[in-house]
């Protein structure tokens, strides 16, 4: 599969494919559709087998119906319609775990830089590059105090209001230390993130002196601006875990820990008891299936069959994308699902719920099916089945607020065959390769 970049157009496709994302389409995009007009997706496969046709207005689903069913109505014309024949249309991917300030930065070769004109470069393309794979809105976790005080997340914020309409950008304050002398400068800079416009606080209690009181000055904090709330642990101290659900039991709108790759390493049955306490809590577990990331110091991924099983919620991240922590980081939630069936033994659809349904409902954005009335937030990925998408997820377009904002595709090519035209193999290249 073609590893490139999705840029604002005009793009440049590589010899074995392309891919694009729109960042000046104006009022039309790449299909020639006006936001006002629909758009019809003509010929979908549906993971319950069915080939449908979509009709889409606004930033809704108007109509599904069967294949060759509906019009484009109110925009006449071949801009109005998307032929997804060979695709499977899926609600959209979210990104629940990445990191905006240091994406994108493994080969400058040094300390990174948090410069803001460099942070909001990284965390634009990063974002379109998340795009590009399907995930039409993301969580960012975003470095304040210290060196970077509040310059990196006022440019991540920068880079979500250019972004709006192509991506839902939404960031997460990480301040070092809370608690103590040393922690009172933290302190007041989460308050002023939260201020800025930070969408949740959180941070890594693991790495304070008093990891239980910064748990608490979170907790605080989130309750006095009522956001949510979004920490780094490796979940390797089950006593802590069993506080901090305590703590955070009734919360809302919302916990969420990770990557918690400790759990694993627990005994099972102490595994188990603070899986069904984190449960009971209402804690959500956004795993990180594809690496680790800066905010905790041991990789490895949380126990999701485990964490299911007790009733906990799972979302599945990308976490460092071609950071110092993960230098070939993909930032792919299809590669995350992947991951979670191929390794983890989830089955296809529980595997996809953790990067879409799930990883949707901890950015508190509302629930996506593929039916009338529901958000315009879709991915056609070429296959004929959820497994084959998740094995060879090439080709995909990606539709955000009811319109196509980026495309990617790859075309297979093999030197001529007696063999496969005998056994009637399916081919893709037009030409022949000498």
């Amino acid at each position: 599969m073609p590893d490139s970049q999705p840029q604002p157009p005009p793009s440049s496709p590589s010899a074995s494919g392309s891919s694009s994302a729109s960042g000046s389409w104006g009022s039309t995009g790449p299909s020639g559709q006006t936001e006002s007009a629909s758009l019809l997706l003509c010929g979908a496969r549906l993971t319950d087998g069915r080939t449908v046709d979509v009709r889409l207005g606004g930033e809704r689903i108007e109509a599904v119906g069967t294949a060759g069913s509906l019009t484009a109505e109110g925009a006449p014309g071949p801009g109005a319609r998307v032929d997804l024949g060979g695709y499977l249309l899926l609600p959209a991917p979210a990104e629940p775990h990445a990191h905006a300030d240091t994406a994108l930065s493994a080969d400058e070769g040094g300390p990174v830089s948090y410069d803001p004109q460099d942070v909001q470069r990284r965390a634009t393309e990063a974002a379109l590059l998340q795009l590009g794979h399907g995930a039409t809105a993301l969580r960012a976790h975003v470095r304040v105090g210290d060196v970077q005080g509040l310059g990196a997340l006022g440019a991540v914020l920068q880079a979500r209001r250019s972004l709006r309409g192509l991506t839902e950008l939404m960031t997460v304050a990480m301040p070092r230390v809370l608690t103590g002398r040393a922690g009172a400068d933290g302190l007041a800079m989460l308050r002023d993130a939260a201020k800025m416009g930070a969408s949740v606080v959180g941070g890594c209690p693991d790495l304070d002196p008093d990891p239980t009181g910064y748990v608490e000055a979170v907790l605080e904090v989130a309750t006095e601006h009522g956001c949510p709330v979004d920490l780094h642990t490796d979940a390797t101290d089950p006593a802590r875990l069993a506080r901090l659900a305590t703590m955070a039991g009734g919360l809302r709108p919302g916990v969420t820990l990770g990557p918690c790759g400790g759990l694993g390493r627990l005994p099972s049955e102490v595994a188990a008891r603070t899986a069904d306490q984190l449960a009971a809590a209402g804690v959500t577990v956004a795993c990180l299936p594809q690496g680790g990331c800066g905010g905790v110091d041991r990789r490895g991924t949380a126990p999701v069959r485990l964490l299911r099983s007790a009733g906990v919620r799972v979302a599945a991240g990308s976490g460092s994308l071609r950071d110092v922590s993960n230098p070939v980081g993909r930032g792919d939630p299809l590669e995350a699902a992947y991951l979670l069936a191929s390794r983890y033994g989830l089955r296809p659809e529980e595997a996809y719920d953790a990067v879409s349904t799930t990883a949707r409902a901890v950015l508190g954005l509302p629930e996506v099916r593929v039916e009338a009335g529901f958000p315009a937030e879709l991915l056609a990925v070429r296959g004929d089945g959820l497994a084959s998408a998740l094995s060879l997820a090439y080709s995909r377009i990606v539709v955000h607020r009811g319109r196509v904002v980026a495309r990617t595709s790859a075309v297979r090519e093999y030197c001529n065959s007696t063999v496969a035209v005998e056994l009637g193999l399916p081919r893709q290249g037009r030409g022949e390769l000498s």
